[in-house]
């Protein structure tokens, strides 16, 4: 069953796009819990963290570029979280694999 991000993704649902290539996808996260809080998920579905496999390598060093790459375009010059929820416990809701950009103001540690 495809979820939220795929249909995203397909176009199916609204999203406030700020990078989109052949591999990802980037978006403003519809609950943001920072001024600047924008989900990358790959565009190859990939349930978890926890389900990466070395064929996945290539894709996840790209991502996390990518990641670099609209953290500069979004002017997150002073710093910024990366997290990556993985499984219940970790805090994942949505089983398809994305990465949080969070920034725009101080991060707390530990983050709970």
């Amino acid at each position: 069953m495809p979820t939220i991000f795929t249909k995203i993704i397909n176009k199916e649902i609204p999203a406030d796009i700020v990078y989109e290539d052949e591999k990802c996808l980037a978006f403003k996260d519809i609950n943001p819990q920072a001024p600047v809080h924008i989900l990358v998920i790959p565009k190859t579905e990939i349930r978890s963290l926890a389900d990466i496999t070395p064929e996945h390598q290539e894709l996840m060093g790209y991502l996390l570029c990518k990641v670099t790459e609209i953290a500069k375009a979004q002017n997150l010059k002073e710093g910024y979280r990366v997290i990556i929820n993985t499984e219940s416990h970790g805090g994942q809701t949505v089983y398809h694999l994305h990465i949080h950009i969070m920034g725009g103001r101080q991060m707390n540690w530990p983050p709970g």
